[in-house]
């Protein structure tokens, strides 16, 4: 095809079929892949119909390398400014080098669009597989990706179909509202994350676990499902906090929560570890070196990065789920109930 201004020939791409029939560039390739059983789909008819419309020749070479030979896998994340999402980056990134791999990131904020384009983006440059780090359980991404049958891995979540590698959040969840209740708490806030994910679903049914075993009261109005963020923290922070009657310890289930319960509990004159006992979760790096270090649920960024990994290679098999035993790192923003 020939620019009829410049006369310069245009290279069809994977990524112009794709938009001129209205399906993936994961799509496109799978249909007009030779090598593979053709389709009779009214799709898969459109599809090589606008090829040929079109003018488009199969990369060979490229070809090859979208089955194995870029050594490329792509990783795509919320955001970068998120600590544990750059944390889960790093982690698969040295487990790919290990291997002789590559890593590349794309980040897609919350938006489903956003998450689809750049996932066509990665796909589009050739990359071997996925490692998805996207937090939602109603995601129609890892679907069609199974359906299209491009390899790729859930991590830090799981839908329960998808193959996907994460941290035993259900256990993290227990052995956090489990040390408080050890110390003698039993008026403890939860601030989880929220209800599509899987990491604040299993973090709180551990916390409200622990309650239970222990007969301490489950009261509503102390188990908050937010955001992740910071300024859900400190939301969630002054409904707790800024009240009559005050929780003794919060359970935050990430440590940007517990960061913004703790700006709060400040605020009112409450000591965090004297007033207030505080534990976060995903001991990012800042918290152990907070002027009151900040007790968290330790997870395992490399060790899952390095099962995820492993799932990525492996010949595909169905749903294969993995969880990564997180641990407990007591600091001093926990302590015995005043008075």
């Amino acid at each position: 095809m020939a620019d009829i201004e410049t006369g310069e020939r245009h290279i069809v791409t994977l990524k112009d079929v794709a938009r001129a029939s209205g399906v993936s560039i994961s799509t496109v390739s799978r249909v007009l892949d030779d090598r593979t059983p053709r389709s009779s789909s009214a799709t898969a008819a459109r599809v090589r119909a606008v090829a040929d419309d079109l003018g488009y020749r199969r990369n060979v070479s490229a070809s090859s390398l979208r089955r194995g030979a870029t050594a490329t896998i792509g990783v795509l994340v919320p955001r970068l400014t998120d600590a544990v999402m750059a944390l889960m980056f790093e982690a698969v990134e040295r487990a790919a080098r290990r291997r002789g791999y590559f890593a590349v990131v794309a980040t897609c904020g919350d938006d489903a669009d956003d998450e689809r384009r750049a996932t066509e983006t990665l796909l589009g440059r050739g990359v071997d597989g996925l490692v998805l780090a996207t937090a939602r359980l109603d995601d129609a991404l890892p679907a069609s990706l199974r359906d299209d049958g491009v390899p790729h891995v859930l991590a830090l979540r799981t839908d329960d179909l998808s193959p996907s590698v994460l941290g035993d959040d259900e256990t993290g969840g227990y052995l956090a509202v489990r040390h408080l209740l050890d110390l003698g708490h039993r008026d403890i806030g939860i601030v989880t994350g929220p209800w599509f994910t899987s990491s604040g679903r299993d973090r709180r049914a551990g916390a409200e676990r622990a309650l239970r075993e222990a007969g301490a009261p489950l009261r509503d109005e102390r188990v908050l499902a937010v955001g992740y963020g910071l300024d859900h923290g400190i939301d969630a922070g002054r409904r707790l906090l800024d009240a009559p009657s005050p929780p003794t310890a919060v359970f935050a289930a990430n440590d940007n929560l517990a960061l913004g319960v703790s700006s709060v509990a400040q605020s009112l004159g409450m000591a965090v570890g004297r007033d207030l006992s505080l534990v976060g979760y995903n001991d990012i790096p800042l918290v152990s070196r907070l002027p009151v270090p900040l007790t968290s649920v330790h997870t395992h960024f490399d060790r899952i990065a390095e099962t995820a990994f492993d799932l990525l290679l492996a010949a595909p098999g169905g749903a294969r789920i993995e969880r990564v035993m997180p641990t407990l790192i007591p600091r001093s923003s926990t302590a015995r109930p005043p008075g």
